[in-house]
């Protein structure tokens, strides 16, 4: 198995291949049915291709495909063939896939453009300084310490996104008030996290929004979600939903546009960049004040 590469997705590239398949076919004019019959596959086996729930899609496979769409440009044979063997690379995340999961957010944010999240509770994830992240790994059912330095190192390996050289994601954080307002640790941890938002707020590819208290209801009350949108066209853009056991990946149009539509509702109504980050400067004075 190749490397990890760091700037880019298996998933996404794996959807990539299914989606230029998809393609292909309506392009020659065949249904899965037709394609089953004149290969000689199930047709389960061709809708998973198309909706790259296949891991794997081996090169005799795809290169039946091709003959069948009677796509003969070796340029373009050659660029799917190149996607189905990136499909097959590890992402930075694969290390830490005990703590991920197989399919993961940051499988994702990898090759992600822009990422717009909104959280209710704690601070957004590639946000966290290790000590607050210590304290929300704390607050989950008891662990060891060793699982729990585990997923601190994986949380502070997964924001280096925000930073890195090549091509780094823009992100737009909506923070409800209530996530500021909970403390994950001592008044030294909440100082810490607060003077870290402050900082990494300056980055030109990092926005962050405080929706305060004083915004009253809104459309997306106790509901923490992330948006996804990437580079290429044939990515489609996805939205992400935590629950108690594992990340819902939401894939339709309408039900990403619905979120879309929430997101620009928060950051209506939510506090401007500038505005932000004074309201988080004032807790500070506040924690500050208090110790």
């Amino acid at each position: 198995m190749a490397r990890a590469n760091p700037t880019y997705s298996p998933s996404v590239r794996r959807r990539r291949l299914g989606r230029h398949l998809r393609s292909l076919r309506d392009k020659a004019g065949y249904t899965m049915a037709d394609v089953s019959q004149r290969l000689g596959w199930a047709k389960a086996k061709v809708g998973k291709l198309e909706t790259s729930e296949l891991k794997t899609v081996k090169p005799g496979d795809l290169d039946a495909l091709l003959d069948l769409y009677n796509v003969e440009e070796n340029e373009q044979r050659e660029a799917l063939h190149q996607l189905a063997r990136d499909a097959k690379q590890r992402g930075w995340w694969w290390k830490y896939r005990d703590v991920f999961g197989a399919e993961s957010l940051p499988d994702f944010e990898a090759e992600a453009s822009l990422i717009r999240t909104y959280q209710v509770a704690i601070v957004p994830g590639l946000l966290q300084t290790p000590e607050y992240a210590e304290g929300v790994f704390l607050g989950g059912r008891y662990t060891s310490p060793d699982k729990i330095k585990r997923q601190v190192d994986a949380r502070m390996e997964r924001r280096e996104i925000l930073t890195r050289y090549e091509r780094p994601p823009r992100l737009v954080a909506v923070i409800d008030e209530a996530a500021l307002r909970r403390p994950m640790g001592d008044r030294d941890v909440m100082r810490g996290q607060f003077e870290y938002l402050l900082r990494i707020g300056q980055l030109p590819n990092i926005d962050i929004q405080v929706l305060p208290f004083a915004a009253g209801p809104h459309a997306a009350l106790g509901m923490s979600f992330t948006l996804l949108d990437f580079p290429d066209p044939l990515d489609a853009p996805i939205a992400y939903t935590d629950s108690v056991a594992s990340g819902v990946f939401e894939e339709t149009e309408a039900e990403v546009e619905s979120y879309t539509a929430t997101f620009g509702e928060l950051q209506g109504a939510a506090l401007s960049t500038v505005q932000s980050a004074r309201f988080i400067e004032d807790i500070l004075s506040e924690e500050s004040d208090e110790s």
